[in-house]
């Protein structure tokens, strides 16, 4: 806050300085051709507009040291514009001789100030106040530390502001043996704002959109300031009054900055550039007929009269063909339709249908727009450019059907697309429709084999999963069961022969689950006995450990069932017999027990008493089991508790 009360206080004061020279050169009896010719009128412009702007852009942008430089500007000019009047208020008035010699002082050295410092630096940091690279810190560096120079210049000359005042103070009466270094210093100033104008060429060639937009509302000034300062230096006779177009300058900057989008400043620049161009080609023209026909035509015959005849019969059908040279520079080949879209079958023709980046960038870049894209339905295809927000849109139609559309980004100050750019875009918009659809029906082919590529691998890791869970455990019960049986075989012949019968009937079972598997993947005892008998059989084939030992394999479940959609048994199925196979091998239990709940989703739970000191490594079984309860949307928990081991899966009854 503190900054920009500081801006406007300051951009005041020179306000408050160029009106009190006003007011002061009407007491001294300054007609305007005097305030003109003493440069009152030029510096108070100037004063006020450098630092009105300069204000502004710091007020809005109090980091951009471009509104401070201004502002600088400004109060330099201003100063110049107070100090004339009053020195010729005391010549006139007949004053002591200190006031007019300092007044006169103060005027010459406040204004090369202005010119040779302040505005090649601001310029050099247009728009954003900072340098662009080194090298322009160097180039910066030295217009700051040369500038004494050209203030030297103007300040030590001994010669009176007008003829018949006192001499200034701080002059040198060795001023005319410094000649060569007058010299220097004008060469200095010319390069100092040459290479201002080469910076503002570079930051415009490597911008983006928004700095281009700035700085073309310069380039707009610029071009003004040209067509009427031009003249005035090579031209005798031009009244100084021209001088008042500089105050574009500061003007030009202060829009760019604030508000760059005020409206399609391309446009303006555009027609500027024609005219100024045409201008100066009749300038030319004039002064290269006047030379020859100085000595052919007599003053008699109305020498002037005939050339100006002859040079706007000359130029008049030059008009049209600079302004479409200029409007293809600003406006790319809008108006020349059958080139861009060459340009878009050279890009497809190149990029094939798989990447159509290229394409809207050839768009982008015939029509000079800021950002192009292309969407199919609903998804973007491509893009070049950068948005701004402010974009207008083209549908893509193919078979008399809408299969994209073409997103443009609008120029600056533009609200919708001009009838010349929608109709170049019309032309276009066939051939990149059909290039959508095309798009459209390879990522569709696309798809469709990655498809096939992800079910099959899904069905062999699938498959993969039954063997292990299904087939692995019932092997792993029958060879529990047959080395119980032959450690009983001894010991307990009658107990050794019933798990020997039992085990024939595993067998069987194993064969019936592997033919099962085979002819659709499905445990045949889901389909036999249903879940819950399916569970108690499992469990009990799961009973003995290999040294002959049994665990006591508790099922705590509900006496009936409602229907369960076919994927949801076969996981609790499954992940119940896994969990069950993993506490027989490794937990080292004397007991487990069997939770089945279901009250809108269906709770498995397997606990046992084993001992667990340290958490579970995951292998293919625990991963295996989440994996089916995450396919259905379902919740799995497995790893050590209080009361021993624990695998808990949820899954919804909604499950596909």
């Amino acid at each position: 806050m503190t900054g920009r009360r500081t801006s406007l206080l300051l951009g005041g004061f020179a306000v408050a300085e160029v009106a009190a020279g006003v007011v002061v050169a009407a007491v001294a009896g300054m007609s305007f051709d005097d305030a003109l010719n003493a440069f009152v009128v030029t510096n108070g412009l100037m004063g006020v507009s450098f630092a009105v702007c300069g204000a502004v852009i710091a007020r809005h942008r109090p980091d951009n040291a471009v509104g401070w430089l201004f502002i600088a500007d400004g109060l330099g000019h201003a100063t110049g514009a107070l100090a004339a009047p009053i020195a010729a208020l005391a010549h006139d008035r007949g004053a002591p001789a200190v006031i007019e010699r300092v007044a006169s002082t103060v005027l010459m050295y406040s204004w090369p100030w202005s010119i040779g410092l302040f505005l090649p630096l601001a310029l050099l940091l247009v728009p954003d106040g900072r340098v662009e690279s080194a090298v322009w810190r160097v180039v910066t560096w030295g217009v700051v530390l040369t500038s004494p120079l050209f203030v030297a210049e103007i300040g030590l000359d001994p010669q009176p502001v007008t003829e018949g005042y006192p001499r200034n103070y701080l002059t040198t009466r060795h001023y005319d043996d410094l000649s060569a270094l007058w010299t220097v210093s004008e060469l200095r100033t010319s390069i100092a704002i040459g290479l201002a104008v080469v910076s503002l060429v570079a930051s415009y060639r490597r911008g983006d959109e928004q700095r281009r937009r700035q700085l073309l509302w310069l380039v707009l000034a610029a071009i003004l300031v040209i067509a009427v300062v031009v003249p005035w230096s090579f031209v005798s006779g031009t009244p100084i009054v021209v001088l008042l177009a500089i105050p574009l300058i500061p003007v030009a900057v202060a829009v760019g900055i604030v508000r760059a989008q005020l409206l399609d400043i391309r446009l303006v620049v555009s027609r500027a550039l024609a005219w100024l161009l045409l201008s100066l080609g009749a300038v030319a023209g004039y002064v290269v007929l006047v030379a020859a026909l100085d000595t052919v035509i007599s003053a008699r015959v109305g020498r002037s009269a005939l050339v100006t005849v002859l040079v706007a019969l000359a130029l008049a059908p030059l008009l049209p063909r600079v302004q479409r040279l200029v409007d293809r520079w600003m406006y790319g080949d809008r108006s020349n339709p059958a080139r861009v879209a060459s340009r878009v079958g050279e890009e497809l023709l190149a990029g094939g249908h798989d990447d159509l980046t290229g394409v809207a960038d050839a768009v982008r870049t015939a029509l000079r727009l800021p950002y192009v894209a292309v969407h199919s339905t609903g998804a973007p295809l491509a893009e070049a450019g950068t948005s701004a927000g402010v974009e207008d849109r083209l549908p893509l139609s193919y078979a008399g059907q809408v299969v994209g559309e073409i997103v443009v980004g609008l120029r600056p100050g533009e609200r919708r697309l001009s009838a010349a750019d929608r109709s170049t875009l019309a032309i276009v918009a066939a051939s990149l429709a059909l290039a959508v659809r095309a798009f459209a029906l390879s990522d569709d082919l696309r798809r469709s084999r990655e498809g096939l590529v992800v079910a099959r691998e899904e069905e062999r890791r699938r498959i993969r999963q039954d063997l292990h869970d299904g087939l692995g455990a019932a092997l792993t019960g029958i060879a529990l069961s047959a080395d119980a049986a032959a450690n009983l075989v001894d010991t307990d012949p009658a107990t050794s022969s019933e798990l020997l019968t039992a085990l024939r009937h595993d067998v069987r079972d194993a064969i019936a689950d592997v033919r099962r598997l085979v002819d659709d993947l499905r445990p045949p005892a889901l389909d036999e006995l249903g879940l819950l008998q399916a569970l108690r059989q499992r469990a009990d084939q799961l009973a003995w450990r290999p040294d002959g030992t049994t665990i006591d394999v508790r099922l705590d479940v509900p006496d009936t069932l409602p229907a369960l959609p076919a994927a949801v048994e076969v996981a609790a199925f499954r992940i119940a017999t896994e969990a069950l196979t993993n506490v027989a091998r490794h937990a080292g239990a004397s007991g487990a027990v069997l939770r089945l709940e279901c009250d809108g989703r269906l709770d498995l739970a397997v606990l046992d008493d084993g001992d667990v000191t340290e958490p579970w490594s995951p292998g293919v079984g625990l991963a295996g089991m989440r994996e089916r309860a995450v396919e259905l949307g379902g919740h799995f928990e497995a790893g050590p508790c209080s009361s021993g081991g624990r695998v808990f899966v949820s899954l919804p009854l909604d499950a596909a």
